[in-house]
């Protein structure tokens, strides 16, 4: 009695969501040979004991005859039972395995609806009461294929803390999600307050793929582009008013080029809203057709879909490390004016 008692007790400790574990077969087993548990528990071991112990009893259940744990619990029986139950439960190596890949794929698709095209292009939403009232608004960007601008394929949007927005300006942290045209996220980018130097996540199903750190240089503009812990891309701007960035590899060798076009001279000196080409050059299997009005660019290998997230990350760090306005020049033009 007092080992029944311990073995119920110590079955109910188990999980009950799996009541087909060893220990708990091993236990089921050990009570049964006690006489604690009905028969009925016992169906799914008699073939394992009448194969091994040869002594197997067939004994009344309900529904009909049900077989029996066998007579005596030996050291031979348990081995038996502990092999076969390590046959029946799935390897944890190959689940981690499967769902890691599944989940590498599905960023994979998501992040391809997006960044398999040839050129994309970025343009940012006029922030109007950043222009009259030097108010600092959440950045709204519009991403479109340059061979269909006048169909957006996705969009960027901040979301950042408004206290922080009027008071660290373009050195603010903020999160910004990248969506597709029906408002679906891809992607994020994530950027913590800095002081000297920026630094942007990029991040899919909330795991960080890559990272762009900004050095620091007296007047150019070096960017550092990291998937992982591996560099696969540096930028090296001369600066003053070079609006053309270039990812190169350790030889040197071209993998993009981001391009920041001229709006006209009132988008430029009273807003925000700049507009970028991102030029990946080759196409990677299964992306969009190329663009004739934008010159082709020669690449000495596509970059992958991980590696073009990191470079869109770079061109939303590059608008707010250079391109963004304080604000608050339309109104008081306005007052001289009249």
């Amino acid at each position: 009695m007092r080992w029944g008692w311990c073995l119920r007790n110590t079955s109910s400790w188990l999980s009950p969501s799996s009541p087909s574990s060893p220990s708990n077969e091993i236990l089921r087993a050990l009570s049964l040979s006690l006489g604690t548990f009905p028969p009925s528990d016992s169906r799914h071991l008699g073939s394992l004991s009448s194969g091994t112990q040869g002594k197997g009893t067939q004994g009344k259940g309900q529904g009909g005859s049900s077989p029996s744990a066998p007579s005596s619990v030996t050291r031979d029986w348990l081995a038996q039972l502990w092999k076969h139950q390590l046959k029946q439960l799935p390897l944890p190596a190959r689940n981690h395995s499967h769902s890691h890949s599944h989940s590498h794929a599905h960023a994979g698709i998501n992040l391809d609806s997006l960044l398999s095209r040839n050129n994309l292009v970025i343009a940012r939403d006029i922030e109007w009461a950043n222009v009259f009232f030097a108010f600092e608004q959440e950045s709204r960007y519009v991403i479109m294929d340059a061979a269909a601008p006048d169909s957006p394929v996705g969009y960027i949007r901040e979301t950042s803390n408004v206290i922080y927005r009027q008071l660290l300006r373009s050195r603010r942290p903020f999160v910004a999600h990248i969506i597709d045209s029906h408002g679906n996220e891809i992607f994020r980018v994530r950027r913590p307050f800095w002081l000297i130097n920026s630094t942007i996540f990029a991040e899919v199903d909330g795991k960080e793929i890559g990272v762009v750190h900004r050095r620091w240089h007296l007047w150019r503009r070096i960017y550092d582009l990291y998937l992982g812990n591996r560099q696969f891309a540096v930028v090296e701007n001369p600066g003053f008013w070079n609006w053309t960035f270039t990812l190169k590899d350790e030889e040197d060798n071209v993998l993009a080029e981001i391009d920041r076009n001229w709006r006209g001279i009132g988008f430029e000196l009273f807003t925000d809203a700049g507009q970028y080409v991102i030029r990946f050059g080759a196409s990677v299997p299964g992306s969009y057709g190329s663009d004739n009005h934008i010159e082709e660019l020669n690449v000495v290998r596509p970059l992958t879909l991980s590696e073009r997230a990191v470079a869109l990350a770079l061109a939303v760090s590059l608008d707010c490390d250079y391109f963004s306005r304080r604000g608050g020049w339309g109104l008081p033009i306005i007052v001289l004016e009249e």
